[in-house]
């Protein structure tokens, strides 16, 4: 985003001031050895190692942090640089929508049927006057539906033979080739959980925080827990309860293909989802799969957010 290399320069008997101090203070030592270990070690490693980056650096602050002007210089243009990213993001966002518009769903897109079961759970769910433990009970039965539909479209299975009680008698079935995981994007995606731990009770299960900051419209990721072996696994599900734009889901997956996971084991489950925002989702991310149960226009979404 931004290739800028600084150099805080400070003055060297402020940095050894600041050294005893913190030394003795904070660590217990006597100046002498503070002293000592600075002319020995700290002194000639800065010479060969630091400061030669003095040299290739871009800007150099002198006084450090003292230095408020340069500091401020600096920070100007970081922000200036994030705000001419964010408009490029939306007019991308944008280009996407309109391109996106009238194109038909992808065959990646997995509408669950709408049996007599799935429309009276959604009668259900969207009647106001739900008690709150109904709501939950009835969510949690859809949502392990999702799962399932998630799991059927994404992992992959080998053949397997197992001894049945009867003697003599086989049965050749199948077995997970790998270990599937999970990505709950918080906070809302926390609500399909319960449905996954009923289909899948040893899933590896991540977080991302995911927020859209409402002044610029630009998902902001502020926190992942992600294992650090998620791209050998079998198939990984991302779970969150409606998608709108889509800026959190482009987000959400282009932090798991950063961590080396394949599109095409990535499958993406939620409840509900605007016909816009699953177009420009498959447009940019073609391979990938989404399981969905209600399709809705973009105008719910917007009279929502209101």
């Amino acid at each position: 985003m931004l290739d800028m290399k600084i150099f805080a320069e400070a003055d060297a008997d402020l940095c050894l001031s600041r050294r005893i101090l913190r030394d003795v203070r904070e660590r217990g030592r006597d100046i002498e050895g503070c002293v000592k270990q600075w002319f020995a070690f700290v002194k000639p490693n800065f010479h060969k190692f630091v400061e030669p980056q003095r040299m290739v650096a871009d800007i150099i602050v002198p006084r450090g942090i003292e230095n408020k002007v340069a500091i401020s210089m600096v920070s100007d243009q970081i922000l200036k640089t994030l705000h001419q990213k964010s408009r490029l993001h939306q007019l991308e966002l944008k280009r996407l929508g309109k391109v996106a518009e009238n194109n038909p769903l992808s065959r990646n897109v997995i509408i669950v049927q709408h049996t007599n079961q799935i429309r009276g759970i959604n009668t259900l769910l969207m009647n106001p006057e739900i008690d709150r433990e109904d709501f939950i009970f009835y969510f949690d039965r859809l949502a392990v539906m999702l799962v399932e539909h998630g799991t059927d479209a994404g992992m992959r299975y080998k053949p397997f033979v197992v001894d049945t009680p009867v003697p003599g008698r086989q049965y050749r079935g199948l077995q997970l080739d790998g270990e599937p995981s999970a990505i709950v994007i918080l906070r809302g995606g926390s609500c399909l959980e319960t449905g996954l731990k009923r289909v899948l009770p040893d899933c590896r299960t991540g977080r991302m925080l995911i927020q859209t900051n409402y002044r610029t419209g630009e998902p902001e990721l502020h926190f992942h827990s992600i294992a650090p072996d998620i791209s050998e696994h079998n198939c990984v599900l991302l779970l969150d309860p409606q998608m709108s734009s889509g800026g959190a889901a482009l987000m959400s997956v282009r932090v798991l293909l950063d961590h080396g996971v394949p599109q095409d084991r990535i499958v993406f489950v939620t409840y509900m989802a605007g016909k816009n925002g699953l177009n420009r989702l498959m447009t940019v991310y073609p391979a990938i799969k989404v399981v969905v149960c209600r399709i809705v226009e973009d105008m719910e979404f917007s009279s929502e957010d209101e």
